[in-house]
């Protein structure tokens, strides 16, 4: 099954990012828009169990608690 992984903009809590996040992010994101990627669930939750690992991942809003959230991938994403 495939999955969106997608930068949550309303999480303004950067730390995640400078502290590793962003170069992970650039892992699975290259060749794509850098703000989502479209990837098979499983590899999803391997990158989200490594993203969790990196200081600040919790410290967003309630809202938005994680500087990436996962979400289902609509047939516009996968085209």
């Amino acid at each position: 099954m495939q999955v969106k992984l997608a930068i949550d903009f309303e999480n303004t809590a950067q730390h995640w990012w400078e502290a590793g996040g962003r170069d992970l992010w650039e892992s699975i994101a290259e060749g794509f828009d850098n703000n989502s990627v479209v990837i098979e669930e499983s590899l999803a939750q391997s990158w989200l169990s490594q993203a969790e690992t990196i200081d600040g991942w919790h410290d967003g809003p309630e809202f938005a608690p994680h500087p990436v959230r996962l979400q289902e991938a609509d047939d516009f994403d996968q085209e």
